[in-house]
């Protein structure tokens, strides 16, 4: 346990030293953002950003320059579907059939993105850019404004039950890494010719990332429309950028076989903190877009191989 834990430590460490910054001077400014009453709405905040980062990290660690931009507007096509069609048209209230129907959604995204990127061999940046035009003009097509509302089970979940969507992902991805897939995605991200000729079917594990990435989308797109208690079309695409910082941020390398899932959490994390402290200070929208910009790099650039063996930033194993 203790060496799980020593390995989160040296992939994340500029998240991590970046994260206790951020929760000291966000205690100082504004200390209800943490209060016990106002935590479980804290983290419902976070959370549509955390499972976004959670949503693209295991493409990333697939490697072969895999990448899934289509990760945001997945989010708000998704939610789209449930608010406009199933719970508004449908008349479709019960999470036994929305939840279900929102994962099978998501994929079925993936499987396509998969599909054109591992299978038709088409660069996965142009793959997912596809993608994600074809969702955000959809959702907008199906939904031209916000809708709401939604059920009150929904609301919960960015509420008093706002830790169940994290759990649920966690469990899964859990069990994904007592599998010999989880070892096999690392290793087709660190050389995928030699997983290969090991006898690794590259291809079908490759393609299962899309697969997990879009189930994981599906989950935050569930917790984003129970945040904002409708769906937007608008919003969901917001979280693809947001998302590949917070996973670079988290130690996840972009180029493959490097990183963790907590990681790339605690890197969102740091991301909504910045958020808050830009809101509280009134600053411009237009300079947390340079802010991202910076640490983007700069967590890239200490994250890497060159710089990692010669400082404390340095990433020495993965497990995640």
């Amino acid at each position: 346990m203790s060496r799980s834990f020593s390995r989160y430590m040296k992939e994340a460490r500029f998240a991590l030293l970046l994260l206790l910054v951020l929760v000291v001077i966000t205690v100082i400014l504004t200390p209800s953002r943490f209060s016990p009453a106002q935590f479980g709405t804290t983290l419902g905040l976070m959370t549509p950003l955390i499972l976004a980062a959670c949503a693209v990290t295991p493409v990333f660690l697939a490697g072969r320059e895999g990448i899934d931009l289509s990760v945001g507007p997945m989010i708000g096509f998704i939610s789209v579907i449930i608010v406009k069609l199933l719970i508004h048209d449908a008349g479709v209230s019960s999470p036994f059939v929305i939840i279900p129907a929102a994962l099978l959604l998501g994929m079925a995204i993936g499987a396509v993105n998969g599909f054109l990127a591992v299978y038709l061999r088409v660069q996965p940046i142009v793959t997912t850019l596809g993608t994600y035009l074809v969702l955000a003009g959809l959702a907008t097509w199906i939904l031209p404004s916000p809708l709401g509302p939604v059920p009150k089970w929904l609301v919960g979940l960015s509420e008093n039950y706002s830790i169940i969507p994290l759990l649920f992902v966690a469990g899964i991805w859990l069990a994904i890494k007592s599998r010999p897939l989880y070892g096999m995605i690392l290793t087709i991200g660190g050389e995928d010719r030699a997983a290969y000729a090991a006898g690794v079917n590259v291809e079908l594990v490759r393609f299962t990332t899309y697969v997990i990435a879009g189930f994981f989308a599906a989950v935050a797109a569930v917790a984003l429309t129970g945040l904002l208690g409708s769906a937007d079309p608008q919003v969901g695409p917001n979280y693809t950028l947001l998302a590949i910082a917070a996973a670079a941020l988290g130690g996840v390398s972009l180029a493959g076989g490097k990183g963790t899932m907590v990681g790339a959490a605690i890197g969102a994390v740091d991301v909504f903190l910045l958020q808050n402290l830009v809101t509280h200070f009134n600053v411009s929208s237009f300079v947390l877009q340079i802010v991202y910009g910076l640490i983007l790099v700069l967590a890239v650039a200490l994250n890497s191989d060159v710089i990692g063996r010669k400082s404390f930033f340095g990433r020495e194993t993965t497990d995640g």
